[in-house]
């Protein structure tokens, strides 16, 4: 599963990777044009708005599922055992929910885009909602994935608290 996961994670990654090229592309191909010839690509706003939505969104999901968003642990860094996994338990199911109004809202509004189109290009504006639908799920895969190693007391579950030691860590102390 967690192969299947990584490459997953990967292709992830390298689509992120094609929309930074196409949009700093089109970018750019757009400047050099209006600034030399006084005339532009009308798309390359809207496809690079479309692109950044849908580069951040699969971004956040892979920050979600590698724990690499900011937080604040401060206090639970000073709880008992007991009391941080309840912490943890209880901002998770919290954090569920969030996801399931997330993945509700996002649904309506991807229902409601196919009807309309973007100014320029004239794609359905549902593929620009999708970005909803793709993160709120892929986050709560993640999510309940980390719950579930949570409540199974499995040592990949990740705790906000722990202090995380790196490889080189490890050598530096040895």
């Amino acid at each position: 599963m967690d192969n299947v996961i990584h490459k997953f994670e990967k292709l992830i990654e390298y689509m992120m990777a094609l929309a930074l090229a196409v949009m700093f592309s089109a970018v750019f191909i757009n400047v050099v044009l209006r600034y030399l010839f006084g005339s532009g690509i009308a798309a390359s706003e809207e496809l690079s708005r479309l692109l950044f939505v849908w580069l951040i969104f699969m971004g956040a999901t892979l920050a979600v599922g590698r724990h690499s968003h900011i937080g604040f642990d401060l206090i639970q860094r000073k709880l008992p055992s007991k009391l941080r996994i309840l912490c943890a338990v209880v901002s998770h199911l919290l954090m569920i929910y969030a996801l399931f109004l997330f993945l509700e809202g996002s649904w309506k509004q991807y229902n409601i885009g196919w009807n309309i189109t973007s100014t320029v290009m004239k794609y359905p504006l549902a593929f620009m909602y999708s970005t909803g639908l793709f993160a709120s799920l892929g986050m709560g895969f993640y999510i309940i994935r980390n719950l579930i190693r949570i409540l199974l007391n499995n040592n990949k579950a990740h705790l906000a608290g722990n202090v995380i030691v790196t490889p080189d860590q490890m050598k530096e102390n040895n």
